[in-house]
């Protein structure tokens, strides 16, 4: 892979981006207090959004590529906020968290989408009303995922524990609970693989686990990226499952075969950490961003 195009756009780090699930648009939101939209066909950024009270984190879309919902990051505000990039009008505010929010997750299905927070819980909203719909209290870092039928979501909490649950009887506490043998690590992100078969999570040391996601069983382990600066980073599948990609803090991207673990390619140009990585849905490319937003496509040798 290949640089494309390099967006300069923003004065602080990326900590968040996603595609729109056709693949055409990617927004992104920074540590300055920005939303950026982007168009994945064209290369042209369409649109800067400012949050300069609230300050942005987590951004994701929602059901529609003409609004995201996405996390404070100030030291005052713990607010979920739901915007509309076509008029840049927030639709609706989420409150009842009492400490920062460090993962989100959209239901791939319907109007709802779960957050986890530093308060200790997980909290169920619905896009259409400002109240929560439910709480799960857990102690730790979490990380929050839907499957991608939408019927079950997976948590990750305490030390080293993930636990699935089902999203219609979440209330009677998970199906099933797996502890992770290794040493003690925080997880940083979650997400289950295209045809849901696998758990992929990201921590603040440097090393990714792979899990069955029916077992429990860890699958592999992807190490030899540097993350010494401890960062809350993504990891993230390739839309057919078989590669893992993240992003390191000496500025690289690397890339994993899933299964077997060996590492395939490492990206270089990055000027800072790599905090947010992603592959297209639907089109042979992939983003990353350091302060800077990286379009990779396929070199003309490939």
């Amino acid at each position: 892979m290949a640089t494309a195009k390099i967006y300069k756009d923003n004065a602080a780090k990326i900590n968040a981006m996603d595609f729109w699930k056709d693949g055409e648009f990617l927004v992104t939101s920074s540590d300055d207090e920005t939303i950026n939209l982007y168009n994945c066909v064209s290369g042209k950024k369409l649109k800067t959004v400012a949050s300069k009270k609230y300050g942005v984190d987590l951004v994701k879309f929602t059901h529609t590529n003409e609004a995201v919902i996405c996390a404070s990051k100030n030291e005052w505000d713990e607010s979920l906020r739901y915007l509309s990039l076509h008029d840049n009008k927030y639709l609706r505010y989420f409150k009842g968290h009492r400490d920062k929010v460090v993962s989100l997750s959209m239901s791939p299905r319907d109007d709802l989408f779960m957050t986890g927070s530093l308060d200790n819980t997980i909290r169920l909203w619905d896009l259409n009303s400002n109240s929560c719909q439910g709480v799960l209290r857990r102690r730790g870092r979490p990380a929050v995922a839907f499957d991608p039928q939408g019927v079950i979501f997976a948590v990750g909490t305490s030390t080293n524990v993930v636990k699935l649950y089902d999203l219609k009887s979440y209330d009677r506490g998970p199906f099933s609970s797996f502890y992770v043998q290794y040493s003690p690590v925080d997880w940083s992100g979650m997400k289950f693989s295209p045809d849901g078969k696998y758990i992929l999570l990201s921590t603040t040391n440097s090393i990714i686990f792979l899990l069955d996601s029916f077992t429990g069983e860890l699958k592999q382990t992807y190490t030899g990226f540097s993350n010494a600066a401890t960062l809350a980073g993504e990891a993230s599948f390739t839309p057919d499952g078989q590669f893992v990609l993240a992003g390191a803090d000496d500025g690289t991207v690397h890339i994993w075969d899933a299964l077997s673990g060996r590492e395939v390619a490492v990206w270089k140009g990055h000027l800072g950490p790599v905090n947010a990585v992603q592959w297209n849905p639907k089109k042979m490319m992939a983003a990353s961003g350091c302060s800077n937003l990286h379009f990779w496509i396929p070199a003309d040798s490939e």
